[in-house]
């Protein structure tokens, strides 16, 4: 690993340079932001960090052979083209793009050049959710049937985006990664309360092959912090609940069978499951690291961003008919 620059500190791209320095020198660190100020705030987390407002210095540093595109989510196609094309690795924020046909020439662009493009679904690292994945492998839940998942706060109101492309995108990545195909059939209803045309509110359906359904219900004008997510098999179910501080992955034994034509319930006590603590954006960060040296595809790479734009490019557009 050469040098690494992290182009946008906002809120999460700050999150993406303190993880950065905790697993890099500093000195390999390079910020790029167009606000001057910010680099008051950079120095303060370790004064080796470099900083510049001008693009074109990253992209001309043949040192600097990787990025992590922090910005609004309408900059990610025009930055992560210019990256690419002065041949850096990239992870990008997510949505990667607002379009599929942006992602889809990023993802060109990546295998022509043979570099790394990931997208940041920051929750396929966390480790319930690998703990999770293992597990239906492993056959815990039988056939998966069901999953759904809600995440639901009083949040920031933006005007930029819906909270179908704000909330939603982690959702979406989660369930394709643990369904591990497309779905077939999506539909998506929504209200628009507090801005004309910017929905708060949003629940969207569905259906896979092998008859496996997903419902997806999103807000943030909602009393309540709620990450939860439920995966119901026909031998058990796990809840996964990432706003609680303890306790947050339980696996129930429980469901229905059919003994002799009759339905029969089973249920049980739920148990606890542990999981290895660590830091997402961490692992993230380093797996990125390591998909770079040892020439290996990432595990949320350039198609598996395009598979979830273009379930919320669907999504959207049911939502609006």
């Amino acid at each position: 690993m050469n040098k690494l620059a992290i182009i946008g500190t906002g809120r999460w791209g700050i999150n993406h340079l303190k993880t950065s320095v905790s697993l890099l020198p500093p000195s390999k660190v390079v910020v790029c932001d167009t606000n001057p100020k910010a680099k008051e705030k950079i120095s303060a987390i370790n004064e080796e960090i470099g900083f510049t407002t001008d693009l074109d210095s990253i992209l001309n540093d043949s040192q600097i052979t990787a990025c992590i595109i922090s910005t609004p989510a309408e900059t990610h196609y025009a930055i992560a083209k210019k990256c690419l094309n002065a041949k850096k690795h990239c992870l990008v924020e997510k949505p990667i793009t607002l379009f599929t046909y942006e992602a889809e020439e990023l993802l060109n662009l990546s295998i022509n050049h043979n570099l790394k493009l990931m997208v940041g679904h920051v929750l396929l690292f966390h480790p319930a959710v690998l703990k999770i994945k293992e597990e239906i492998e492993n056959g815990k839940i039988g056939n998966l049937q069901y999953i759904y998942s809600n995440r639901l706060n009083l949040g920031a109101i933006r005007s930029e985006e819906n909270i179908l492309w704000s909330f939603a995108p982690h959702d979406i990545s989660l369930i394709q990664f643990l369904v591990n195909d497309n779905p077939k059939k999506i539909f998506a209803k929504g209200l628009d309360i507090l801005q004309n045309n910017i929905e708060d509110t949003t629940i969207t359906y569905l259906e896979y092959p092998n008859n496996i359904h997903a419902h997806i219900f999103v807000s943030w004008l909602h009393p309540f912090k709620e990450q939860r997510m439920v995966v119901i098999g026909d031998k058990g179910m796990f809840v996964f609940e990432d706003s609680l501080k303890t306790e947050k992955l339980k696996y129930y034994e429980k469901g229905f069978k059919i003994s002799n034509g009759v339905i029969e319930k089973f249920d049980h006590e739920y148990i606890v499951v542990s999981y290895e603590e660590k830091q997402s954006l961490s692992e993230e960060q380093k797996h990125f690291f390591e998909c770079i040296e040892n020439n290996q595809t990432p595990r949320t790479d350039g198609k598996h961003a395009l598979e979830v734009l273009r379930i919320l490019e669907q999504a959207t557009k049911s939502l609006k008919s």
